[in-house]
């Protein structure tokens, strides 16, 4: 890639699966995508390449921040961008006003970016003591303080157990509940270890779930997957019109999964009915049953992809029976 200005000034950034995500998205010149969680403009950035000439993307973000990099980075492509601040679940609004539908390809990169947690006072990491927030768009919505702090003891435990997977949610929850008001990141970890001890005998740090189901359960990730997902197939072109997504915990690849395989299917009812009386019909087709992972290569590169998961789904709409 060439060097572009302020390109020191830029946190590094290292798109995740970058070439198993242009090849799931078949990009080729001319074509219409969507990058629905931009980011830094990494996987953006090598689409328009790609795509070129005469291919045009949409590039949305709900972090402000990675809004105005990614305006800059992209910036040489003049008009053949538009980059829109906006949650990934306002897919089809966003599309439809700026004139992307019938698109030829989609991509969610879901989760945390590497930007958000390396920028401090973010609050997404518990290696450094700053205010407790976790909100992707810094500009609208309630902290992770705002939970810690006023949600019931009982919802509270459930939300770490459900969003985290944490088998000691009740306990953390409960040290939370004594030792409120907290508003630093330390603060939480410091219950945390109190409530479960330090975890030297575990591979990883015990605040490392909670922080993850707090995180989701402020940027409300889960609650709008699946109809964002039906929302973008919605938008692709006929017959194969490429949805691809990249998860990095079980809890999203799960929802990914289950979307993707129900809209693959020609029959939804039980399997011992006799005769189909859903009426379901398929509108994807998988492309691979089985998520792909990044190459060992990659990950000794990007430890970030280990956890990655790949998805990819074809439309079949209008495919000659």
């Amino acid at each position: 890639m060439s060097s572009r200005p302020l390109e020191s000034n830029r946190p590094r950034h290292e798109p995740v699966m970058l070439g198993e995500a242009l090849t799931g998205l078949n990009v080729r010149p001319g074509g219409r995508y969507i990058d629905a969680t931009s980011g830094l403009g990494g996987h953006s950035e090598a689409i328009l390449e790609a795509s070129q000439p005469g291919g045009r993307l949409l590039a949305i973000d709900q972090d402000p921040t990675a809004v105005a990099m990614t305006t800059e980075r992209l910036a040489r492509f003049g008009d053949a961008v538009v980059v829109v601040h906006a949650n990934f679940r306002e897919i089809d609004r966003v599309a439809r006003e700026q004139g992307f539908t019938e698109v030829d390809g989609i991509l969610f990169d879901l989760g945390v970016s590497s930007m958000q947690l390396d920028t401090p006072g973010r609050g997404f990491s518990f290696q450094r003591d700053e205010p407790l927030d976790m909100r992707m768009d810094t500009t609208a919505g309630l902290t992770a303080a705002d939970l810690v702090n006023e949600t019931d003891e009982g919802d509270l435990a459930d939300l770490i157990y459900q969003f985290g997977e944490e088998k000691r949610s009740r306990r953390i929850a409960h040290a939370i509940v004594e030792r409120r008001p907290m508003r630093t990141t330390f603060e939480l970890v410091n219950a945390i270890e109190q409530a479960v001890g330090r975890g030297r005998e575990r591979h990883i740090h015990p605040a490392t779930q909670t922080f993850q189901a707090l995180r989701i359960a402020v940027n409300q990730e889960l609650d709008f997957l699946a109809d964002t997902l039906e929302a973008a197939r919605g938008l692709l072109a006929g017959v194969d019109g490429r949805l691809v997504v990249i998860a990095f915990h079980s809890l999203e690849d799960r929802v990914v999964k289950q979307y993707m395989f129900k809209e693959s299917s020609a029959c939804l009812c039980p399997p011992r009915t006799p005769v189909c009386v859903c009426g379901h019909v398929a509108t994807v087709r998988l492309v691979g049953r089985r998520a792909q992972k990044a190459s060992d290569s990659e990950v000794s590169r990007n430890p970030r992809s280990r956890s990655a998961r790949m998805r990819v789904a074809s439309s079949i709409l209008g495919e000659a029976a």
